[in-house]
């Protein structure tokens, strides 16, 4: 017959259990040395990519951290965070480059130079993050996936200049349908899956604090 375990016995099999996966974190957690800027990727079909983004961000500057954000397609909506951000002004630069969704401006080529003029501007803040006094310590290219799924951009060219990134500058891609080639020299990579979504199934507009 199994004996039956009192609360006491049950503490103290999680508590061994505890320590056991105590020691065996910091074990893990004593070989992780190297520190260096992470090249992020969050992409997939499910809602949050540039939310958690944007996380990073306020958690950057609550670090006292730099942050450069470049809007490769939102420049048109009037977004909560950008109002936030705003906020702080030493810390924190903003580019509302783009003009709204491809199927909103239905001029390909006007889309392709707003693209461009994005890019200039983020490969302008990255190269101001090099040598001894970086101007960022974070870069969000939001929505870059976007533009690189339209071939508005050279993909070849932004690899090239991504691997030759500073060493210590975080740079943050967004947008679904990552290239393979950018998730290749990624650091870390985020897939949203959607599993409901109330604008599909409810007809729920986009609102006010969850979308923008």
């Amino acid at each position: 017959m199994t004996k039956q375990l009192t609360d006491e016995d049950k503490n103290i099999r999680a508590n061994e259990k505890a320590k056991k996966r105590k020691a065996a974190r910091d074990k893990m957690l004593s070989n992780k040395t190297v520190e260096k800027g992470l090249l992020i990727v969050h992409t997939g079909k499910g809602k949050g990519k540039s939310t958690a983004a944007f996380g990073l961000v306020t958690r950057a500057i609550g670090n006292g951290m730099r942050v450069g954000v470049v809007q490769f397609v939102k420049g048109k909506w009037e977004t909560g965070e950008r109002h936030v951000l705003e906020k702080f002004p030493k810390q924190v630069k903003i580019r509302t480059m783009g003009e709204g969704f491809t199927w909103d401006t239905q001029d390909r080529a006007r889309d392709i130079t707003a693209a461009e003029a994005a890019w200039a501007a983020s490969k302008k803040m990255i190269e101001a993050s090099r040598g001894a006094d970086p101007k960022y310590d974070m870069v969000l290219l939001d929505e870059l996936n976007i533009v690189l799924r339209y071939d508005y951009l050279e993909l070849a060219e932004i690899v090239d200049f991504f691997k030759k990134r500073p060493e210590k500058l975080h740079i943050i891609v967004t947008g679904r349908n990552a290239k393979s080639e950018l998730i290749e020299i990624a650091d870390l990579v985020t897939e949203m899956t959607q599993i409901k979504h109330p604008f599909r199934e409810q007809n729920v507009k986009a609102q006010k604090g969850i979308e923008f």
